[in-house]
């Protein structure tokens, strides 16, 4: 299995890790209905066989359901594994204190003694300042209750803040996990990209697929239906804008014999300080996603798909 340092200091991990806000969560995924326990039991294990290290879930995910599945799959497991979960700064949580009650919640749905990663999933603060929040996650990292400290939807300007008060403790900014795909790549605009290197901070990449864009799935003739038809991307026109990136997909897909997922997932892991996180509901899913690692896009094709993605800059 390929693998990549999770942060300069942190541990070595599989270069594509598992997004879990699918397991355990009926309101966006409808759990419970297609799919269940079962399903996503097998896509941990399918992960596993394949080699992927790398799970990330949320206590906002099914409501704790997901970190509660990770944990209960995790324990049963002879394998080590990376977790990495986030914490929500909601309104009602004003202290430190609060913080790390949250922190402890976390542990005992993951059934684990120490988080490896524990990231701080909206930059918002709310009542509770910066100062107060990034001290009370160093102040875990140095009781030992999580491992390394990131942020989630973090601008360069955020991550700058909470890359400074980290450090004024003594503890690194190990990731922001940010949204990244070949067709949402405004984090390269942005100077985002260029702030995590220069920082050394791992940029996670979430949604790396683009909820299915990238995977061929849908087309003009074929547009989905549901939650996703009210994103114009998703419209037939929308879909037609996609074509050069999709027919490229399609076109490397075939001559490396992978699937266009793959094909979109293997661009991203070229890219430097880059780990995408796509999600897995079932073991045909987590194979798949596997299937991007042990193979190289060749250096023209990573430069063509860069060319033809530049729109969405």
């Amino acid at each position: 299995m390929v693998t990549k340092k999770l942060w300069s200091e942190g541990p070595q991990v599989s270069a594509i890790g598992i997004g879990t806000w699918s397991w355990g969560d009926r309101l966006f995924w409808g759990y419970g209905k297609q799919y269940g326990e079962a399903e996503v039991a097998a896509a941990f294990q399918a992960a596993i066989a394949a080699g992927i290290t790398l799970f990330d879930t949320a206590e906002i995910y099914g409501f704790g359901e997901s970190e509660r599945l990770l944990g209960k799959f995790q324990k049963q497991s002879q394998n080590p594994v990376c977790l990495a979960t986030k914490y929500g700064p909601v309104p009602w949580r004003l202290s430190e204190q609060a913080v790390i009650q949250a922190i402890r919640e976390s542990l005992s749905r993951l059934q684990v003694d120490s988080i490896d990663l524990y990231q701080v999933h909206w930059p918002f603060n709310f009542l509770m300042s910066y100062e107060t929040l990034f001290g009370a996650l160093a102040t875990a990292v140095h009781q030992g209750l999580i491992k390394a400290v990131g942020v989630s939807n973090y601008s360069v300007d955020q991550m700058r803040k909470a890359h400074k008060l980290l450090g004024d403790r003594g503890v690194p900014l190990a990731v922001n996990q940010v949204r990244y795909s070949l067709i949402t790549r405004q984090i390269e605009t942005q100077g985002l990209i260029a702030a995590a290197r220069e920082l050394d901070i791992t940029i996670l990449a979430y949604s790396p697929l683009a909820q299915g864009l990238l995977t061929g799935k849908y087309t003009p003739e074929q547009p989905p239906t549901g939650a996703r038809t009210v994103d114009g991307r998703f419209k037939p026109e929308g879909l037609r804008k996609l074509a050069p990136v999709t027919n490229l997909l399609r076109q490397y897909a075939n001559v490396h014999d992978k699937t266009m997922a793959q094909v979109a997932l293997n661009w991203l892991t070229t890219q430097e300080g880059v780990i995408p996180i796509p999600g897995a509901k079932t073991a045909k899913q987590a194979t798949d996603n596997a299937g991007a690692l042990g193979w190289s896009l060749t250096a023209d094709e990573v430069t063509t798909l860069e060319e033809a993605s530049r729109p969405w800059l």
